[in-house]
């Protein structure tokens, strides 16, 4: 019985890392249930069986498993020991693998418009929280009075947002690639 739970639970997961593009690229209201079964291969009856709750249960695991894959790849390198600079290059660097090098949308910009901002925008606020504060963090450590240290990490997140947006509507990843570039240096200026 355990065997047959955890192999669930592995194709639930299978199917939510399949699920994330779709929502990126797609929005919530965009993501219909025929392009998430495309996306699984997972028939209409298959993806109720995983995800009873439909639709919102799809998105509110894929928003799950991105808040995961976030904490491991980006949060926790900023919470290790060791240098500031290193650790902020080190941010920099999966920022820009998460998002394919500007290429993938911003899941919880996505899931912060129309309907879903109704059903996950307490979930998204805790993300991007989590995300400044981690970020806050080493900017003090670093030496930089809090309230800069706040106001530069907003200012970060917001960088990486609206690079992500230029990417999309110039095709260009050069413009994501100069800010993740340019991001740490800015981050602990002196000024």
């Amino acid at each position: 019985m355990v065997k047959q739970g955890a192999k669930l639970e592995d194709r639930r997961k299978n199917a939510v890392v399949k699920l994330l593009p779709v929502f990126r690229q797609y929005g919530y209201e965009g993501a219909t249930l025929s392009r998430l079964s495309d996306a699984t291969g997972l028939g209409r009856a298959s993806l109720y069986h995983h995800f009873p709750n439909g639709k919102e249960e799809m998105a509110a695991g894929v928003l799950d498993y991105a808040r995961e894959v976030v904490g491991e790849t980006i949060i926790a390198p900023l919470k290790a020991p060791g240098e500031p600079l290193i650790r902020l290059c080190t941010m920099s660097q999966r920022v820009s693998e998460f998002y394919h090098q500007g290429q993938s949308a911003c899941l919880l910009a996505v899931l912060s418009l129309g309907e879903a901002d109704g059903l996950f925008h307490d979930a998204v606020k805790r993300s991007l929280e989590g995300w400044l504060n981690a970020l806050t963090q080493v900017l003090i450590e670093a030496g930089i009075e809090p309230n800069t240290a706040r106001e530069r990490s907003e200012n970060a997140v917001m960088q990486i947002q609206g690079a992500l947006v230029l990417v999309r509507g110039l095709e260009d990843t050069s413009l994501f690639d100069r800010v993740m570039a340019q991001l740490p240096d800015q981050l602990l200026a002196k000024n």
